[in-house]
């Protein structure tokens, strides 16, 4: 079990790392595109979105492979949200849905039903009876998005995710591993993320969100799905107070 856990926390920071070298090296698309001037009015990188999400989804892959496509796809909802709304200064459920009852199709209610069907269908995956099911898709969504919404400062994002997930490491079995798994992979961006140096966006957020959320979903049973499942919509429902929070930490 410890040589598992082990590997769940190494393999992601090794693979994050990797996979931010490589697409520094190539900088598909020209370097411009891979840079975002952050809040202070500095240069920051964006491989580390990408490659963080990767790493998550594999070392969460390999424990369960419905956690590592529910990783991937909250990361990929997070990827098209960062390209496709750059600029839109809509924020939070209510304006994209508000859009969306006017019959636009934003980048943000894209993924938010994208996010929230990866969740329900990894959680019928991880757990066996309806309710529970249901309860883990929750929990998966919700702390994808509960995590982005902390993403407001420099390592705040990452920074939770550590604090969160770390503390699941010692349940053992599988919820472990994956606890692990979420663990290593914003640990890993954790130094260059507070160092402005690196910003994890949509992609990262949600991604680490999800990972984070698998994990808490293997490792608790009905009641502890129901605390979560509490927490997330608290959180998705106080979304601009808990970003507020976030700012000012």
């Amino acid at each position: 079990m410890i040589n598992r856990l082990a590997a769940s926390f190494t393999l992601a920071p090794a693979l994050a790392r990797a996979g931010q070298a490589a697409l520094r090296a190539a900088a598909p698309g020209g370097r411009r595109r891979w840079e975002r001037t952050n809040f202070a009015g500095r240069t920051v990188e964006l491989y580390a979105g990408p490659a963080t999400a990767l790493a998550a989804a594999v070392a969460a892959g390999r424990v369960r492979p419905a956690a590592g496509w529910a990783v991937l796809a909250a990361g990929a909802c997070g990827a098209y949200d960062d390209v496709a709304g750059a600029g839109d200064p809509r924020r939070g459920f209510r304006a994209h849905l508000a859009a969306l009852r006017h019959g636009e199709v934003t980048s943000g209610s894209v993924k938010l039903f994208g996010i929230s069907a990866a969740g329900l269908l990894a959680g019928a995956a991880l757990k066996r009876r309806p309710l529970e099911k249901v309860l883990a898709g929750v929990v998966i969504a919700g702390a994808a998005h509960a995590v982005n919404l902390v993403d407001v400062r420099p390592g705040r994002a990452a920074g939770a995710v550590v604090a969160l997930a770390a503390p699941g490491m010692l349940r053992g079995g599988p919820g472990a591993e994956l606890a692990a798994a979420a663990t290593g992979a914003a640990a890993a961006v954790l130094p260059d993320d507070l160092g402005e140096r690196v910003m994890i966006g949509d992609t990262g957020a949600h991604a680490l969100g999800a990972a984070l959320g698998t994990a808490a979903v293997v490792c608790n049973g009905r009641a502890g799905l129901l605390a979560h499942a509490a927490a997330v919509v608290a959180a998705a429902v106080c979304g601009e107070r808990l970003s507020e929070w976030a700012r000012a930490l």
